[in-house]
């Protein structure tokens, strides 16, 4: 067992256990994708803290709970079909690929697109699609998504993804201005109409168009 190995097994049982994650498929996923290879080198160390942490250019990787406490709320199971906007460091769509989702995932800064374009392309050649795109517009051309994940806090709900999410969709976001207070959300379209469900206060880099 490699030291990143155990310090992952030490975060699954004393930062997401410990807090509530009971999705043994989030758990296992979170066992085994490895953390430290989506930072840069500098910051490998820290990978596995109980923190988020820098990918460059004001953005960064989010914490490990906060990434397995929306991976479990979007409930994926293989083959689902899932929107990402907010590429970031490709950690979150490679826990999703890890699960079986068939991932379309959009970074808008181009030079975060470029480094991590690779390394998904690389390891998940069959389940990860990834575009340097503007967010807000979603990816109509692969329109409709069983579910979307939003990595970075708009102060609305973007009303082109709410077009893009199939009926008895779910859509995971964190929503407020950078400097306020962001609760992530949880957004069910059904019947036509829209469920919102209120989950915790976060901080998010702001989604910006």
């Amino acid at each position: 067992m490699d030291k990143y190995q155990d310090l992952r097994n030490k975060m699954v049982e004393t930062q997401l256990v410990t807090r509530g994650i009971k999705s043994q498929t989030v758990l296992d996923a979170m066992r085994t994708v490895p953390r430290h290879l989506f930072v840069s080198e500098n910051y490998q160390e820290y990978a596995y803290d109980d923190s988020p942490l820098s990918i460059g250019l004001g953005q960064t990787i989010s914490q490990p709970y906060i990434v397995a406490y929306m991976t479990e709320q979007l409930e994926p199971i293989p083959g689902m079909k899932v929107l990402e906007i907010g590429t970031g460091s490709g950690y979150q769509a490679a826990i999703l690929a890890h699960l079986g989702c068939n991932v379309f995932t959009i970074e808008k800064i181009t030079k975060i697109y470029e480094a991590c374009k690779l390394m998904l392309e690389s390891n998940y050649p069959e389940n990860i699609n990834i575009k340097n795109s503007n967010g807000f517009l979603g990816w109509p051309e692969q329109a409709p998504f069983d579910a979307i994940i939003v990595t970075a806090a708009p102060d609305r709900i973007p009303e082109k993804l709410l077009e893009q999410l199939k009926e008895n969709g779910k859509m995971i976001l964190p929503i407020g201005r950078v400097h306020a207070v962001q609760y992530l959300k949880s957004i069910i379209k059904k019947n036509g109409k829209i469920i919102e469900n209120e989950l915790l206060p976060v901080r998010f880099v702001p989604m910006v168009e």
